[in-house]
């Protein structure tokens, strides 16, 4: 929504859309449209893998608690949370968040979710370095977000007399992009440590393997295309700045 308001006041105030900044809005049509394949993708692929049982019965939560003990991490619980697409790690309490259809499912597509969200407890527990960075991260990272579509909209509107202020917000745009890519070496490194363990833990076989690992780089192709938009914004707002000092 911000980038509509941002491209409404762009053009009242007499600015001109440049062969280069009709590029760049094109990528954010290319972004928006990539990413609505691949969040299409991801749940045809987790709706489909998850129809796919998973031997003797193991539900998520079984997966997630035979990882984290054959891991040596005893001090992190398992524990099933509502909506969906909600799993996630929590660093701050050692608690492996399941939704509930991950929880309950004995499916491949559950033990997939499970195994990278204690991919995510190993490396906490292994100090892994992106992984401290993005934890730093998250109370500049919570500001930033709260703050910055207001400041942009102000400092495109304020351009010509105040702006400092839009450089501001370009400023915290920047550290959420900085998140968005500290994210993704954090985000591959958890499904790698899932799938290998999900095969050397006999878990997946020749069968299975492949559907869960294709199951997590969909995944992953979410943070990719996330990041890379991000970036392509960030391009955005800098070039309405440079074009707007420009005219001064």
């Amino acid at each position: 929504m911000i980038l509509e308001l941002v491209l409404a006041q762009y053009a009242q105030t007499g600015f001109h859309l440049s062969g280069s900044s009709l590029m760049i809005y094109g990528i954010f049509i290319f972004f928006a449209l990539l990413s609505w394949i691949i969040q299409r993708t991801l749940k045809s692929k987790f709706k489909k893998y998850s129809e796919v049982p998973m031997p003797y019965g193991m539900t998520g939560k079984d997966v997630a608690e035979k990882m984290l003990r054959e891991n040596g991490i005893n001090d992190v619980r398992v524990q099933h949370v509502g909506g969906q697409l909600t799993d996630h790690y929590n660093p701050a309490t050692k608690i492996v968040n399941l939704s509930e259809d991950v929880y309950m499912s004995n499916s491949i597509s559950a033990a997939a979710v499970a195994a990278h969200e204690c991919g995510h407890a190993i490396q906490h527990a292994n100090s892994y370095a992106f992984l401290n960075m993005r934890s730093k991260m998250v109370p500049v990272v919570s500001f930033a977000s709260r703050w910055m579509q207001w400041i942009l909209l102000a400092g495109i509107i304020l351009l010509q007399s105040f702006p400092q202020l839009l450089l501001i917000g370009i400023v915290l745009f920047a550290i959420t992009t900085l998140f968005s890519f500290v994210t993704l070496p954090v985000e591959i490194n958890a499904s790698r440590r899932a799938v290998a363990w999900l095969s050397n833990a006999g878990i997946t076989n020749n069968t299975t393997y492949p559907m869960a690992t294709d199951a997590l780089k969909w995944a992953a192709y979410t943070y990719v295309v996330a990041a890379l938009a991000s970036l392509a914004t960030l391009v955005y707002y800098i070039l309405i700045f440079l074009s707007g000092r420009g005219r001064d």
